[in-house]
C-alpha cells in the first residue's frame, strides 16, 4: 500500500479474472472464450479499415457509435428496439460499470445472488453503492420470492455465472413487476448459447436494462465491445455518465468489426450451435467419470467430482497442460468451471481426467 493512494483505492478488492497464461500448447478452458474464429466478416472489415489507417485513425471515432447501434436495433427489430433504446461501450464491463453508476446508485442495497460474476461487488465498492447479496436455493437456482424486499435494484447474470443455470423469461418478468420502481439489470453475456433473451421483455418494462457483449457467442474477447439495451430514460443515464467519464469509448477497428459480426447471423448461428452440441457431448462424458453437472445454458459447465477434490483436480490437469477454473469460494469449493473448446479439447480433458481418477 502506498501513502499517495486515495482512501478509496486503499478500500478496493479488485476482481480478479481468469488466468491469461504465456505458456504455449496449453489447453485453455478457463476463461470462457469461444473455441472458433470470429466470422471472417469481421477479419475483412477491419483490414478494410487499417488499409485507410494513415488517414482515419489520425480522427477521433463516432462518440455515438451509431453504426454499431443501428446494427444492434436492425438485428433485433423483432423485439422493436430502436438506435435509441441501445448504449454501446468498452466491453459488457465497461457497460456494467456504468449501469452501477447511473441506475444502482441510491439509498436503499441493491441485490444480486450470493454466487453470482464476481465483479458486481467489485463495482459497488468503486461507485460507493450498498449491496446485499440472496443465496441461490440448494439447487444453484434464483428463487424470485426470495427478492421481495425493498431494494435500489437489482442485477444478475441470465444463465448465472459461474453455475449456467438459467432463468425463464417468465420468472424475470415476475421480478420486473414486483418492483416496478427499481431497476433490473440482467446480464446476458452467455445466453446465446442456449438462453432465451429478456429483449422481448425491453418494450413493456421500463425498468428492464439488459446487458450483452461480443465477447463470447461472436469471439470477440479480444476486441472489447459490449451494448445494453432498454428504454430511452435508462439509457440516456447510461450516455450522461458516459460522456463524463469517456465520450469516445470505442474505436474505430473496434465499430467496424462489431458491426460485421453482428451483420453475419449464419455464422453466429454456426458456431454456438457447435458450442452447445460439444457441451452436451462433454456433460455426458464428465457424467460418465462420476461427475456431478448442473444443467447450462452457457459455454462452459460447472461441475463437482463427488471423491475428488476440486482444487486437486484442477492442479493434476494442469500439471498436464489443461487449465480449467477453480473458485476457492463458500459453497462452490468443489466446483470446477470448464470452459467448452472445441471436439479435440474436450476429449483430451476427458482423457486427461480419466487418466487422474484411474
Amino acid at each position: 500500500m502506498s501513502r499517495y493512494w486515495s482512501s478509496l483505492v486503499h478500500r478496493l478488492t479488485p476482481y480478479i479474472p481468469g488466468e491469461q497464461p504465456k505458456l504455449s500448447g496449453l489447453v485453455k478452458l478457463n476463461t470462457n472464450e469461444n473455441p472458433y474464429p470470429p466470422s471472417p466478416r469481421v477479419v475483412a472489415a477491419i483490414d478494410a479499415e487499417l488499409r485507410n489507417a494513415g488517414e482515419l485513425l489520425r480522427l477521433y471515432p463516432d462518440p455515438a457509435a451509431e453504426r454499431l447501434r443501428e446494427a444492434v436495433a436492425t438485428r433485433f427489430a423483432d423485439f422493436g428496439i430502436t438506435r435509441e433504446q441501445v448504449f454501446v461501450g468498452n466491453g459488457s464491463d465497461e457497460v456494467l460499470a456504468h449501469a452501477f453508476m447511473a441506475l444502482l446508485r441510491h439509498e436503499l442495497p441493491i441485490l444480486f445472488p450470493d454466487i453470482s460474476y464476481s465483479f458486481y461487488p467489485v463495482y459497488c465498492g468503486l461507485h460507493d453503492v450498498a449491496y446485499a447479496t440472496v443465496p441461490l436455493d440448494e439447487n444453484f437456482a434464483i428463487r424470485i420470492d426470495d427478492y421481495a424486499v425493498p431494494n435500489g435494484g437489482i442485477i444478475f447474470p441470465n444463465p448465472n455465472a459461474p453455475t449456467g443455470c438459467l432463468l425463464p423469461l417468465s420468472a424475470i418478468e415476475r421480478l420486473l413487476l414486483m418492483h416496478r420502481q427499481s431497476v433490473v439489470v440482467v446480464d446476458e453475456a452467455y445466453v446465446d448459447f442456449g438462453g432465451e433473451s429478456a429483449l422481448a421483455l425491453v418494450k413493456e418494462h421500463p425498468n428492464l436494462l439488459v446487458v450483452r457483449t461480443l465477447s463470447k457467442a461472436h469471439s470477440l474477447a479480444g476486441l472489447r465491445v459490449g451494448y445494453a439495451v432498454g428504454q430511452s430514460e435508462l439509457v440516456e443515464a447510461l450516455e450522461r455518465v458516459k460522456n463524463s467519464f469517456n465520450s469516445y469509448p470505442l474505436d474505430r477497428l473496434a465499430i467496424a468489426g462489431a458491426v460485421a459480426a453482428i451483420g453475419d447471423q449464419a455464422y453466429f448461428d454456426g458456431t454456438r450451435h457447435a458450442v452447445m452440441r460439444s457441451r452436451a457431448a462433454l456433460c455426458d462424458a464428465l457424467r460418465g467419470l462420476g461427475f456431478e453437472v448442473l444443467p447450462s445454458f452457457a459455454n462452459f459447465v460447472f461441475a463437482r467430482h463427488g471423491q475428488r477434490d476440486a482444487d486437486a483436480l484442477a492442479a493434476a490437469l494442469r500439471l498436464r497442460g489443461i487449465i480449467v477454473r477453480h473458485f476457492k469460494l463458500p459453497r462452490i469449493d468443489q466446483h470446477l468451471r470448464i470452459t467448452i473448446g472445441t471436439d479435440a479439447q474436450c476429449g483430451l480433458l476427458i482423457d486427461a481426467l480419466r487418466e487422474i481418477l484411474a
